[in-house]
C-alpha cells in the first residue's frame, strides 16, 4: 500500500508477540495449548508494591508528571545504581520511559544518523534491529553462537566495529539465550571498546537480578569507570518485580543524551503512567526479598526444563546463566519429517509442527538471528512445564 512509510517495509512485527497471540486464537478455538512464548514471570507484583499505587490513586496522584519521571523515580533510581551497581548518577542523568523498550527506542532515534551502525550480538532481542531500522540505521549482527556459550567473543566485537559504529547494544543476562556474562568476559569486551572512543554502549540490564548458581552481575560501566561517560545502563521493574504490565523502564546516562530522549518523549507520549511511577518506587525503595524466593522457582523449573529437553531427540540445551529463558538446538532434527509428513527444514517448521501436533508454543531461533534454535520462556507453572517437555519429547521421538 503505496500510502504507508517506506520505512515500515524494513521492519518485522515482534515474532514473540505473533506467537503468543497465536496460542491465544487456538486456545480460543479449544485447543489445548500451553503457551512457552511470553517473556513474563507468572509471580503477581508483590503486594506492598499494589498498595503504593492504590495509595497513588487515593492520593489523587493521576495528573500529568514530569514528561521523564518524578523527582521520587529518579532519585529511587539513583539510590538502585548506587546501591546495586556502585554508580553514581545525578537525576538529571535519568530517564523513565512506558518500559525499557521506549526508553531503548528514544535512545535510539535520538542518536542514530543514515549510515550509523549499530552492533547487535545474535542471539538478540527481537526488537532490537528492527528500532535501528525505524531509527535509520544499520543494526550489524555479531554473532554469539553455542560454541561460546551464547556470549559475544572479544575477537568477533573487535571484527565488527568499523568508523561507522555508533553503539553496542549489549544484554546479560540475554533474552532469548539466558547467557550472562562473567565479570572477566566482560572486562575483556569493555578493553576492546577502550579502543575505540567513538563506540557507545546501551546495556540492556532487565534480567539483572533473575541470574543463578551464585552468579555475580556485573555492568559494563561498573566493570570500566572510563566508559561511564558513553554507556546509557537501561533497566526497569518488568521482571524482577513482575511488573511487566506496568511499563516502566528507565535508564541512567550522560545529561546531554537524557535531555535529548526527554525532547523525544515530550513530543510522542509525555510522561509514563503516574500510578505505575509510585508503584516503582515503592519497588525499589521497598523490601527485595521476594526476588530471592522468585528465583529459587525459577532455578527449579530452569533445571527441570533442561534436563527434560536434553532427554529429548535430537535437542541439545545449555543451562543459562540467567534470565527465565532456554535456548535450545533442534539442528538433530533438521531433514527429518516431522508426524504430519512435512519435513522439517527450519527451526520455524519446527515450531510450526510442534504448535499443531502437539500445542506447544515455543519462538522459532530465527527470530532472535540465531538458529537452529527455539527460545522457551520458563516464567510459567512448574505443572504446565513438565506437560509441555513431556509433548516435546513426545513429538521429537515421533520425528522420522
Amino acid at each position: 500500500m503505496a500510502f504507508i512509510a517506506d520505512a515500515l517495509s524494513r521492519v518485522q512485527p515482534s515474532a514473540t508477540i505473533a506467537v503468543t497471540n497465536k496460542a491465544r486464537e487456538l486456545k480460543a478455538a479449544g485447543r489445548d495449548v500451553i503457551g512457552l512464548g511470553a517473556g513474563e514471570p507468572d509471580f503477581d507484583t508483590p503486594e506492598n508494591i499494589k498498595q503504593a499505587a492504590i495509595d497513588a490513586i487515593n492520593q489523587g496522584k493521576t495528573k500529568y508528571t514530569a514528561v521523564d519521571g518524578i523527582p521520587e523515580l529518579k532519585q529511587a533510581i539513583c539510590d538502585k545504581f548506587k546501591r546495586e551497581n556502585g554508580l553514581d548518577y545525578t537525576p538529571a542523568q535519568v530517564t523513565v520511559g512506558t518500559g525499557g523498550k521506549q526508553v531503548l527506542y528514544n535512545a535510539l532515534i535520538a542518536t542514530i544518523n543514515p549510515g550509523d551502525e549499530v552492533l547487535v550480538p545474535a542471539p538478540y532481542w527481537v526488537s532490537y534491529p528492527d528500532m535501528v531500522l525505524l531509527a535509520g540505521g544499520t543494526p550489524v549482527t555479531v554473532d554469539a553462537s553455542m560454541d561460546t556459550g551464547f556470549k559475544m567473543t572479544p575477537e568477533a566485537l573487535e571484527a565488527a566495529i568499523t568508523p561507522k559504529t555508533k553503539w553496542l547494544i549489549f544484554n546479560s543476562p540475554s533474552n532469548p539465550s539466558g547467557a550472562a556474562y562473567t565479570r572477566a568476559e566482560l572486562k575483556a569486551l569493555t578493553d576492546v571498546l577502550m579502543k575505540h572512543p567513538q563506540v557507545w554502549v546501551m546495556t540492556d540490564d532487565m534480567y539483572e537480578h533473575l541470574v543463578y548458581d551464585d552468579f555475580e552481575f556485573t555492568t559494563p560501566a561498573q566493570v570500566e569507570p572510563a566508559l561511564y561517560e558513553r554507556t546509557l545502563t537501561v533497566n526497569g521493574v518488568s521482571k524482577a518485580y513482575a511488573m511487566t504490565g506496568w511499563r516502566i523502564g528507565y535508564a541512567a546516562g550522560p545529561v546531554e543524551l537524557i535531555k535529548a530522549m526527554a525532547k523525544i518523549q515530550s513530543q510522542s507520549t509525555s510522561n509514563p503512567c503516574s500510578i505505575s511511577q509510585w508503584a516503582a518506587v515503592e519497588a525499589l525503595n521497598g523490601p527485595q526479598d521476594f526476588i530471592g524466593e522468585n528465583n529459587k522457582v525459577f532455578k527449579q523449573r530452569r533445571d527441570l526444563v533442561v534436563s527434560m529437553l536434553n532427554q529429548a531427540t535430537g535437542i541439545s540445551c545449555p543451562t543459562p546463566e540467567g534470565a527465565f529463558y532456554v535456548y535450545p538446538s533442534c539442528a538433530g532434527l533438521i531433514g527429518k519429517t516431522a508426524p504430519s509428513g512435512k519435513v522439517i527444514e527450519t527451526d520455524e517448521d519446527f515450531v510450526t509442527e510442534l504448535l499443531e501436533t502437539e500445542g506447544v508454543a515455543v519462538v522459532q531461533g530465527s527470530a532472535f538471528g540465531l538458529g537452529p534454535n527455539f527460545r522457551i520462556s520458563y516464567a510459567t507453572s512448574t505443572e504446565a512445564l513438565e506437560e509441555a517437555c513431556m509433548r516435546i519429547q513426545r513429538f521429537c521421538g515421533n520425528v522420522r
